[in-house]
C-alpha cells in the first residue's frame, strides 16, 4: 500500500495521509487521533503520549436515504485548519476562553459520491467530533434511524456511571430526569438498568488516566442522546426511549440537509485535571440569538427545601424575601403550587415587597402538557405558546427575574424543541430559565444566553425525602465535580446549615450528617451562577455566625477553576477564583480522616490564609493560618467534614 505523507507545521502537529488512515494530534502533541475505513467501516482511535486510551471504535450514521456506516472509504483529499477562539461567558466555570483546536474534515465516500463528513477537533485536552450529512441527489432531509457511533475503552477500564431510568416511570410518570444515582468503580459490560446511561460517562483507564464522554451543542435540531454499554468495553450512541413523552414524538431525529449533528466529546488526561478544568462543551458551540439585556444573577433562597409544600403561603414567602434581604441575596425562588396557594394577586404583592427590599422573584412552573401526571401548578402554561407567552408578558409586568420549569423527562427532539422555545420566549420578555426534572444541558450556557442552570442530578430535595439520601450526601457530593459538573451549570440546590430539614429544625424527618464547614465547601465546589441555598431565617440565630457570614458573601460568578485533588465518589479538593479571591474547598466521604498535604500555587509561600476547617466531631471553626515555605498546606478532614480555605 502506498503512503503518502503530509507534514503541516502551522498546526503544531504531524498529519499523516494514508490510503486509509489519517492521523492528526493536539496543539502540543500529546492527543493523537486515528481515522480509518479499514474493511469499508469508518473508525477512529484515541491515544495520549502513544498510549490507547479508546480502541478503534466504529462511526457512521444510518438514515433512510443511506447506510453510511460500512461500504465507506475516506476521501483523497484532507482539509485541516487551527481554529482559536477567545470568548467571556460569565456563567462557567471559567469567565475567559482562549480555545485552540486542530480542525480535521475527513470526508467519506460512497460508491465514488461524498456522502458525508466527520469533523474533527482536537485540543490538548479534549477530542471532538460531529457528523456533517450532504443531500442525496433531489432529496433535502433525512431521518437519521440509529448511529453506529461507538467508544471501545482498553480492557481494565472502570466505570463511574449514571443509569438511564425506563420512561414514564417514578413520580407522576415524569421520568427520565437524569435523577438516578451513580455506580463507581465498577466494570465494564453492563448497560445500567438496560438502559444505558446517562451523560457525561467517566472511566478510568487503570493507572494510565481518565476519560469522560459527553455530548453538546444539542438544540431542536436533533435530539439528545444516551449512552449504550455492550460486551468487550464498547460503548456506543443510543437515542431517546420510545415511550419517553408519554409516546409522543419520534425517537430518530431529523434533519434538513446539509445538516449537521451535536458534538460527542471526549476529555482524556493522565490526571483528573483536564476533566475538572475542561470547557469542551461550549468552545464548539455559538450563541443562538443575542441577550435582551444584562441578567443579573447571584444567590438566593427557596422556602420548600426546609418546609415543603406547607411554606407556600404568602406570609412565609415574604418571611423568605426578609431573609434574602438580611443575607444580602438576589433573589428568593417560589417553588411549586403558588398559583391555588398564594394566587397571582398575592404573587404580584410579594413581586413588589421583594423589590422594595431589592430581592426579586424566580417562579416555579410545570413544563406539563401531555407528558407526565404532575399535579404541582401552575400547570399548562409552559406548553403552549399562545399560553406561555401571556404568562411571560404578565411576569415581565411586574418584575419577576427567572422561571424554574420542571417535570420535562425526555431527550426527543420534540421536548429539545420545547427546551429551545421556552429559552426563546423567555429571553424575549427578559427572563432567566432553570430546568428541573430535565435533561443534561448540552452547551446551552452559550448557545442561550439567558439559561441559568439545570438540575439533572439527584439534588438536595431528595435529602428532604429520606434519610437515606442524606446518609449518601458527602458521596455524592465527592463525585459532581468529576462527572455532572464538569460539564454545564448544576441547580442543586443544596448547602443547608439546618441540622435537620423541617421549619421548626428539631428532630424529625430527615437529618443532616454532613458539618457546617462542608455545606459551605460545597456551596464552592458546586457551580452555577444562579444558586437557591437551602438555608432557613432561622439560620440567622441557630447556626454559627462564622458561618452565615460566609454564605452572605460567597459569589456564584467565577472567573477560574483548578483541581487540586482528589477521586471520584471518595474526596475532592479543587480552587476557585473570583476576582482576585481564591477559595479552596474540599470534602471527605470516606470513613476515615483524610490527611493531606496540599500544594496551592495561587498562593505565595508563608501567606497567610483564611482557614475554615472541622474537628473530628464535626465542629468548625475557622482561623489564620500561614502556608509553609514551599506553598503547601496540610488539610485534615473528617468523615462527612470539609475544609475552607480563603485569601
Amino acid at each position: 500500500m502506498k503512503r503518502q505523507w503530509l507534514l503541516t507545521a502551522a498546526l503544531g502537529a504531524c498529519l499523516s495521509v494514508y490510503a486509509t488512515d489519517w492521523k492528526f494530534a493536539s496543539p502540543d502533541g500529546h492527543i493523537q487521533v486515528v481515522v480509518s475505513d479499514e474493511g469499508g467501516k469508518p473508525s477512529y482511535q484515541v491515544l495520549y503520549d502513544g498510549t490507547v486510551f479508546l480502541e478503534p471504535s466504529p462511526l457512521g450514521l444510518e438514515t433512510n436515504i443511506g447506510d453510511f456506516t460500512q461500504d465507506m472509504s475516506l476521501g483523497g483529499t484532507c482539509k485541516a485548519d487551527t481554529v482559536c477562539d477567545t470568548y467571556t461567558l460569565p456563567t462557567i466555570k471559567q469567565s475567559r476562553v482562549d480555545y485552540k483546536a486542530v480542525e480535521v474534515v475527513c470526508p467519506f465516500m460512497q460508491q465514488g459520491k461524498k456522502v458525508c463528513d466527520v469533523v474533527f477537533r482536537v485540543s490538548n485536552r479534549d477530542v471532538a467530533f460531529k457528523y456533517r450529512v450532504y443531500p442525496k441527489e433531489n432529496t433535502l432531509c433525512c431521518v437519521v434511524r440509529s448511529e453506529a457511533t461507538g467508544f471501545v475503552l482498553p480492557e481494565g477500564s472502570t466505570t463511574f456511571l449514571c443509569p438511564q431510568s425506563k420512561p414514564m416511570g417514578g413520580f407522576a410518570r415524569t421520568s427520565p430526569s437524569y435523577e438516578t444515582s451513580y455506580t463507581v468503580d465498577d466494570t465494564m459490560g453492563k448497560n445500567g438498568w438496560g438502559e444505558g446511561y446517562t451523560f457525561p460517562c467517566l472511566f478510568k483507564y487503570m493507572d494510565k488516566g481518565w476519560l469522560l464522554l459527553s455530548e453538546t451543542g444539542v438544540d431542536s435540531r436533533y435530539c439528545a442522546s444516551r449512552l449504550m454499554g455492550h460486551e468487550g468495553g464498547l460503548y456506543t450512541i443510543g437515542y431517546p426511549q420510545e415511550g419517553e413523552y408519554n409516546g409522543n414524538g419520534t425517537t430518530a431525529p431529523g434533519i434538513a440537509l446539509p445538516g449537521e449533528t451535536p458534538w460527542r466529546t471526549i476529555t482524556l488526561g493522565k490526571t483528573l485535571a483536564p476533566i475538572v478544568e475542561t470547557t469542551v462543551a461550549f468552545d464548539l458551540v455559538s450563541p443562538l440569538y443575542e441577550a435582551s439585556q444584562k441578567y443579573q444573577y447571584g444567590c438566593g433562597t427557596w422556602s420548600w427545601i426546609i418546609g415543603g409544600d406547607a411554606s407556600m403561603t404568602y406570609d412565609e414567602q415574604k418571611r423568605y424575601i426578609d431573609f434574602a434581604a438580611a443575607m444580602g441575596y438576589q433573589s428568593v425562588l417560589v417553588d411549586a403550587l403558588w398559583d391555588s396557594r398564594v394566587g397571582y394577586e398575592k404573587i404580584e404583592e410579594l413581586a413588589r415587597y421583594a423589590q422594595s427590599k431589592n430581592v426579586a422573584l424566580y417562579l416555579w412552573y410545570n413544563s406539563n402538557g401531555y407528558w407526565n401526571d404532575a399535579p404541582q401548578g401552575p400547570r399548562g402554561k409552559m406548553s403552549n405558546i399562545i399560553s406561555r407567552r401571556k404568562e411571560m408578558k404578565w411576569m415581565q409586568s411586574i418584575g419577576i427575574r427567572g422561571i424554574k420549569v420542571d417535570f420535562i423527562g425526555s431527550d426527543k427532539q420534540v421536548t429539545m424543541q420545547l427546551y429551545e422555545d421556552i429559552l426563546a420566549d423567555a429571553n424575549d420578555y427578559g427572563l432567566l430559565v432553570i430546568f428541573h426534572g430535565c435533561t443534561l444541558p448540552r452547551g446551552w450556557e452559550r448557545m442561550y444566553p439567558n439559561y441559568a442552570a439545570s438540575e439533572a442530578v439527584l439534588a438536595s430535595e431528595n435529602m428532604n425525602f429520606s434519610q437515606g439520601s442524606c446518609d449518601a450526601e458527602a458521596f455524592n457530593a465527592c463525585l459532581h465535580p468529576f462527572i455532572r459538573n464538569t460539564v454545564g451549570s448544576m441547580d442543586f440546590g443544596g448547602s443547608t446549615l439546618n441540622r435537620y430539614y423541617n421549619a421548626k429544625n428539631q428532630p424529625g424527618g430527615s437529618r443532616r450528617v454532613t458539618s457546617d464547614v462542608f455545606a459551605l465547601a460545597t456551596a464552592v465546589l458546586f457551580q452555577s451562577p444562579v444558586q437557591h441555598f437551602a438555608l432557613a431565617p432561622n439560620n440567622l440565630t441557630d447556626a454559627p455566625v462564622w458561618a452565615v457570614d460566609f454564605m452572605k458573601k460567597v459569589p456564584t460568578l467565577w472567573d477560574e477553576v483548578r483541581f487540586i485533588d482528589g477521586y471520584p465518589g471518595k474526596y475532592v479538593i479543587l480552587a476557585r477564583r473570583h476576582g482576585e479571591t481564591w477559595y479552596v474547598a474540599g470534602i471527605n466521604a470516606s470513613k476515615e480522616p483524610l490527611k493531606v498535604k496540599v500544594a496551592l500555587p495561587m498562593f505565595s509561600p508563608k501567606e497567610e490564609v483564611t482557614l475554615y476547617a472541622d474537628d473530628a466531631q464535626l465542629q468548625g471553626s475557622v482561623k489564620t493560618q500561614k502556608l509553609d515555605k514551599k506553598g503547601e498546606i496540610e488539610l485534615m478532614i473528617p468523615c462527612n467534614g470539609g475544609a475552607l480555605i480563603v485569601k
